[in-house]
């Protein structure tokens, strides 16, 4: 693993030699963040993403030494955005997380918070989990959720959560989460906004693969020719940054001040 600094990047990288490695180290990062808020505050809010580069953080979760050291009683997971599918379909985010994971540790049942989906109205279900997500934080008007460790990944198109280019959800400042169509998957998808992305302690990106490279350097290596992208506007307000990248995905950076760790 090598932490390094990117020309223009306001935020810790971390390159890792190949997917493998990341997962272990990111799923040593979620339990040591979990044990540490448990004992300091009695509680962990976790907020997790889909696709297929946290599976095996997850199923690495499940596993030891994670399975009995982290106090999954006091451990509570919520959704960063999930596809309007069918509760059973394989691209459900909260299906894909329960069988690789949640279902090996022993959380409790209403420590699970999941975006339903497969709701027929998914505007209403944005706004049953806003409502869920101001009721668990004892939000007041107006409030957002801080989060005490959020999991990213990163799209070929720089779209994080379900966030994705020239899509309205990227302007929201108010709503803490939306329903939205959109257009480069052709179907509609459940997310939370900006403000709660940018609320988190610990905010980590995962991307792997030289499929991420070009995107990742949108993100990291702003240039003037290039259109902004959606994971560039995650930017903690008092909270960490973090990337997790392997190797391939880190192709295209421009690397300064390399430290071996």
């Amino acid at each position: 693993m090598r932490i390094v600094h990117t020309a223009q990047a306001d935020c810790e990288v971390r390159i890792f030699r190949d997917l493998h490695e990341l997962s272990a180290f990111a799923a040593m990062r979620f339990a040591e963040l979990a044990v540490t808020c448990v004992e300091e505050q009695g509680r962990f809010a976790a907020c997790l993403s889909g696709g297929s580069t946290p599976r095996e953080t997850f199923a690495l979760l499940a596993e030891e030494p994670h399975r009995s050291s982290v106090p999954w009683e006091s451990v509570h997971i919520f959704w960063g955005d999930e596809r309007c599918v069918p509760l059973k379909h394989p691209d459900n985010h909260f299906t894909m997380t329960s069988g690789l994971f949640l279902e090996h540790v022993g959380i409790p049942a209403s420590n699970v918070h999941r975006m339903r989906g497969e709701a027929a109205e998914p505007r209403a279900a944005a706004a049953e989990y806003q409502a869920m997500l101001e009721a668990f934080f004892s939000l007041s008007r107006g409030g957002v959720p801080r989060f005490d460790h959020i999991f990213l990944g990163l799209g070929e198109d720089g779209h994080t959560a379900s966030l994705y280019p020239g899509t309205p959800g990227l302007e929201e400042k108010s709503a803490l989460v939306v329903a939205q169509y959109v257009p480069q998957r052709e179907q509609f998808r459940l997310t939370v906004t900006l403000p709660v992305l940018c609320n988190g302690a610990d905010v980590v990106f995962l991307a792997a693969g030289e499929t991420k490279s070009h995107a990742l350097r949108s993100v990291l290596q702003k240039y003037d020719h290039e259109q902004d992208v959606p994971a560039r506007k995650v930017r903690p307000v008092d909270g960490r940054l973090s990337w997790f990248v392997d190797e391939a995905a880190s192709a295209e950076l421009t690397i300064q001040g390399t430290t071996l760790a």
